[in-house]
């Protein structure tokens, strides 16, 4: 544990994951909204909204993660010009979090249609029975209920975003996995010091998070 009592690897240690957390936070919210939009389309009476969701699922859902972060940088920012923000590193922020959003959003989608499905079919039909719109049907009939059964679905694509939010150490962020690659080239009579600490961060804070939305789940599952 000696690297980590210099303030400097220590720093780059904090700073890395601070970078996740800061990436996962936006990455989540970001992801949860574009999800349930999709996730609307794909239920929606209109035809060229199913086909648009059905489209951005099955491309993003089929893409690896690795092509999405590279197409963003080089496609959005080098290519077209895209930026963000003037600062380099806020900017590689917000491309790896639009690569991590519209790629995880297309499993909380799914992962909401399949909550969707498990409404009672007669709950839509009693609302567009007395007038409600589409719209209001889903907000405030199907969705508050289906939203009870997708939390441990839910759960699991968000520790999997947090894992993911690695990858954007490839277009220059300098989150956990850089900065263990930076300590081990630094440090190279320690590599496995080093790779169990950053490990054994991500499992003590993963794991808890995991029983947490487990927990949740039941407690908020219909009892039938």
């Amino acid at each position: 544990m000696g690297v980590f009592s210099d303030p400097t690897n220590r720093d780059l240690y904090v700073t890395g994951f601070l970078w996740i957390l800061k990436l996962t936070l936006a990455s989540s919210v970001c992801a949860l909204v574009l999800g349930t939009l999709l996730a609307a389309m794909r239920v929606s009476p209109v035809p060229v909204l199913r086909g648009f969701g059905a489209t951005w699922v099955n491309i993003f859902r089929n893409t690896p993660l690795t092509l999405i972060i590279f197409f963003c940088y080089f496609g959005l920012y080098s290519t077209l010009g895209f930026t963000a923000s003037n600062d380099i590193d806020l900017n590689n922020f917000w491309l790896g979090v639009i690569g991590l959003s519209v790629y995880t959003a297309a499993f909380v989608c799914e992962a909401i249609r399949s909550g969707i499905n498990t409404v009672p079919a007669g709950q839509a039909e009693a609302a567009r029975a007395i007038g409600m719109t589409f719209r209001q049907t889903l907000s405030l009939i199907v969705l508050p209920q289906a939203a009870r059964a997708v939390v441990a679905p839910l759960g699991s694509i968000f520790i999997a975003l947090t894992k993911n939010a690695t990858i954007v150490g490839t277009i220059g962020v300098m989150e956990a996995s850089s900065a263990m690659k930076q300590l081990i080239n630094d440090n190279g009579n320690v590599v496995f010091t080093i790779f169990f600490v950053f490990a054994g961060t991500f499992a003590v804070v993963l794991i808890p998070t995991g029983y947490g939305f487990g927990w949740l789940a039941n407690r908020l599952a219909v009892k039938r």
